[in-house]
C-alpha cells in the first residue's frame, strides 16, 4: 500500500485556487465548517465519485478532520488510478493555523464529529457491558472487545467503528447534494470554453 502524498497548510494554502478540495467527511462534519471552495464527498460514497474525479483539470486534495480519512481517501483513489494528495492534520490544522473555514448558510444542524460519535459508543458499550457483567460475568466480554477494537484502531491508524457509524442515517449525504456535488465535479473537468 503506498503512502499518499502530504501537504502541509501553508503549502495548500499557497497553491490556491489550483487544487480541488475534497472533504470527505459526514455531511454534518462538512456543514460545521469545511475548506473554502470544498465539495463534499463523504468517504463512503468515493467509488461513485471516482470517474468525475478521474476528469479533474486540478490536482485532487482529499481532506478531512485530521488527516486520517483524506489519506485513506487517496490510497482508495490510487486503487482506481486516480491521483491525489491528503492536507496534514485536516481542518483542525487549517483552522488552528488561523485561516477561515466555510459554514453554509441554511445548513442541517449541526452532526457531531465521527471522533465524537465513537467515542460516545465505545464509552457506552463498555458502560453496557461493565453494567450487564454484573448479572453475568460473560457480559464483560462486550467491554473487553471494545477495547480491543480501540486497541486495534489506534495500532492501525483506522477506525471500524467510524465506518459502521458513517453509515447511519444523519451522517449520510442527501442524495440530491450528492448528485450535484458529482455534476459540479464534471463541470470543473471540462476544458476551458467547453459546454
Amino acid at each position: 500500500m503506498t503512502t499518499p502524498v502530504v501537504l502541509t497548510v501553508e503549502q495548500a494554502h499557497d497553491r490556491l485556487p489550483g487544487l480541488t478540495l475534497i472533504d470527505v467527511r459526514t455531511p454534518g462534519e462538512y456543514a460545521s465548517g469545511h475548506l473554502p471552495g470544498a465539495l463534499n464527498v463523504p468517504l463512503d460514497h468515493l467509488p461513485r465519485a471516482v470517474p468525475a474525479l478521474k476528469e479533474a483539470r486540478q490536482e485532487l486534495l482529499m481532506v478531512c478532520t485530521s488527516g486520517t480519512r483524506s489519506a485513506t481517501a487517496c490510497r482508495v483513489l490510487a486503487g482506481h488510478g486516480v491521483e491525489a494528495v491528503t492536507l496534514a492534520g485536516g481542518t483542525r490544522e487549517w483552522a488552528a493555523q488561523g485561516y477561515k473555514l466555510n459554514h453554509p448558510t441554511g445548513a442541517p444542524r449541526s452532526t457531531w464529529s465521527m471522533e465524537r460519535q465513537v467515542r460516545l459508543t465505545a464509552a457506552t458499550l463498555v458502560l453496557i457491558g461493565l453494567a450487564l457483567g454484573l448479572l453475568h460475568p460473560a457480559w464483560q466480554l462486550l467491554s473487553a472487545g471494545v477495547a480491543a477494537g480501540l486497541v486495534y484502531s489506534a495500532v492501525t491508524d483506522t477506525c471500524g467503528m467510524a465506518a459502521l457509524l458513517s453509515r447511519l442515517p444523519h451522517n449520510q449525504p442527501r442524495a440530491a447534494a450528492l448528485d450535484a456535488t458529482l455534476q459540479a465535479l464534471s463541470r470543473d473537468a471540462r476544458p476551458e470554453g467547453g459546454s
